[in-house]
């Protein structure tokens, strides 16, 4: 299994990040190509090798011209996080560069919109709303799709230290957002005396890491380092390592151990067409899965209990969702403990287009294998053939794990 290690020793940001991924081996011509298919323009990306501190690294820039509009209706300044998903959503990259894209940046929205008094919706991003960060984001989801890693891992995060200047006046190091969304994530402080980690590389951290530490449990095969803006005794560098975990050995192919926690509640006083958009916006935050189960309550009430299976550092920002988009009034969570295969996506061709597959493995063999179901939709509609034609495809078809 791939793991995709981030030592942030000396913080993270969004520019930082498409360094590191860069310099570890993302093709650099298909990153930006993929970055092409968002809807926006008046802005040009510049890649470069540069050292900080003696460490030779990647340095990128994305440079926007302040003058000029996305669109006729809104300029940076205004743009909000109901833009920003409308944007994601309509462009042409795929269905899991989205995906995780909009986490991430609904990470910083809640994070925004709890600190300043706003809706999700409705929130300004403005700095981290502007031109760049869009591309950050996005092209941090284009670089682990890229990479096909089945475990993104962490240290813990440096933020640094000190005061920061932006469109909300003076505030402290970690800034409010970025503090709000590292909850639950081990942090240090006071390594440099600047904002080490921004809320665009907070939110990439935490959408995308299922664990922290400091020890390296894999064999490094690649490492890259993306270089940020600052000049200090510490090299202001984001490390990353792309590792392996031996497909050959039981020990790869046992079945993952980990912990988990259930966030259930049983609602008997709600519109069900509201569920949908509350299960949405669970996933969008970080569950695992997310399930309705048919209960009777007092006085014969047909109702549902809400189940969420989440990671245990995300049962803050879980909590959050229900009580904004629910009606409910009480919550109860327990740790569960939990088994997962080793897994790989794979890309199979058949006769209708390319489909990734998700392949399970136990003693070094696959004994499962499950084709993606969005890759199939969308399939079935450019060919304009029955779904179950595509699933037939995949059968058809001899897939040999990488």
């Amino acid at each position: 299994m791939k793991i995709l290690y981030y030592d942030c020793f000396a913080g993270i940001s969004g520019d930082m990040n498409l360094g590191a991924m860069i310099d570890l081996g993302v093709d650099q011509k298909y990153l930006l190509k993929e970055i092409g298919n968002l809807p926006i323009n008046s802005y040009k990306i510049k890649v470069y090798k540069d050292k900080r501190g003696g460490i030779t690294g990647t340095k990128v820039d994305v440079i926007v011209s302040p003058q000029k509009k996305i669109s006729s209706r809104h300029s940076l300044k205004e743009r909000t996080f109901r833009d920003i998903a409308g944007i994601i959503k309509q462009s042409k990259l795929s269905t899991n560069v989205k995906k995780i894209s909009l986490d991430i940046f609904t990470r910083l929205a809640r994070a925004e919109g709890k600190i300043h008094g706003y809706k999700i919706e409705d929130v300004h991003f403005h700095e981290i709303g502007a031109i760049d960060s869009i591309v950050d984001i996005v092209g941090a989801a284009i670089c682990l799709d890229y990479l096909k890693v089945g475990k993104v891992i962490s240290s813990p995060i440096q933020v640094g230290s000190g005061i920061i200047n932006c469109s909300h006046g003076t505030l402290p190091v970690p800034a409010p957002a970025t503090a709000e969304i590292l909850q639950g994530i081990p942090i240090k402080t006071g390594l440099v005396p600047f904002e080490a980690t921004t809320p665009t590389g907070a939110a990439i951290i935490a959408a995308t890491a299922t664990s922290f530490t400091e020890k390296i449990a894999f064999t490094p095969q690649k490492i890259g380092y993306g270089l940020g803006s600052k000049d200090s005794a510490i090299p202001n560098v984001l490390r990353l390592f792309l590792g392996e975990i031996s497909a050959n050995t039981e020990k790869a192919d046992d079945p993952e151990k980990g912990e988990a926690v259930i966030i259930e509640c049983n609602i008997d006083d709600m519109n069900p067409e509201l569920y949908d958009t509350l299960m949405e916006l669970l996933f969008a935050a970080g569950a695992h899965d997310v399930f309705f189960t048919p209960i009777i309550m007092k006085k014969s009430r047909p109702a549902a209990t809400v189940s969420v299976l989440c990671d245990i550092s995300q049962q803050k920002v879980i909590e959050e969702v229900f009580w904004l988009n629910s009606s409910t009034f009480g919550l109860r969570s327990y740790i569960v403990a939990k088994s997962m295969l080793r897994r790989e996506m794979v890309k199979t061709k058949t006769k209708y287009g390319e489909i990734t597959v998700k392949n399970g493995y136990l003693n070094g063999r696959i004994i499962k294998s499950k084709p993606e179901y969005e890759d199939c939709k969308k399939l079935a509609k450019e060919k304009d053939v029955p779904i179950q034609d595509i699933y037939e495809s995949i059968r058809l078809v001899k897939r040999t794990p990488k």
